[in-house]
């Protein structure tokens, strides 16, 4: 189709949130978008278990959770499973960077998660994005 939807790497997404209204805000534009929020969950021990039993193309996760561990231990495990991670947060640290495609700053609209994931799904198809939001920084392993 000449001007459809172009076909998205991107589809089946866990968000890992300990903050309840931003969790139900995720999951809710997310699906509007027509994206599968496989789980949404606040811990790393649940994440994990998602992570072990669902194919998942994307996790987007912040770094601070609740209970043990953190989103740090998320990336690492997706890492393990070959599962990008994209961090949704106020500060990525150097650690973040190396394990994650990239870091979206908190607070950040509809718009803006929606342009992020579009970013975030050409470069992990190898393809430079036109636009990138502002609140989004990319890192080079995309």
């Amino acid at each position: 189709m000449l001007f459809g939807r172009r076909e998205r790497r991107i589809s089946r997404i866990m968000v890992v949130e300990d903050e309840p209204l931003v969790a139900f805000d995720n999951e809710t534009m997310l699906q509007d978008d027509g994206y599968v929020v496989v789980a949404t969950v606040d811990n790393f021990a649940d994440a994990a278990a998602v992570m072990a039993r669902e194919p998942l193309d994307l996790i987007l996760t912040d770094i601070s959770l609740a209970g043990e561990g953190s989103g740090i231990d998320v990336a690492r495990e997706a890492a393990a499973r070959g599962i990008p991670v994209l961090f949704v947060t106020g500060n990525c640290t150097g650690e973040a960077k190396a394990l994650a495609i990239g870091c979206l700053a908190k607070p950040y609209s509809e718009r803006v998660l929606l342009g992020t994931l579009e970013a975030v799904d050409l470069s992990l198809q190898g393809r430079a994005p036109k636009r990138v939001p502002g609140e989004l920084t990319l890192y080079a392993k995309a």
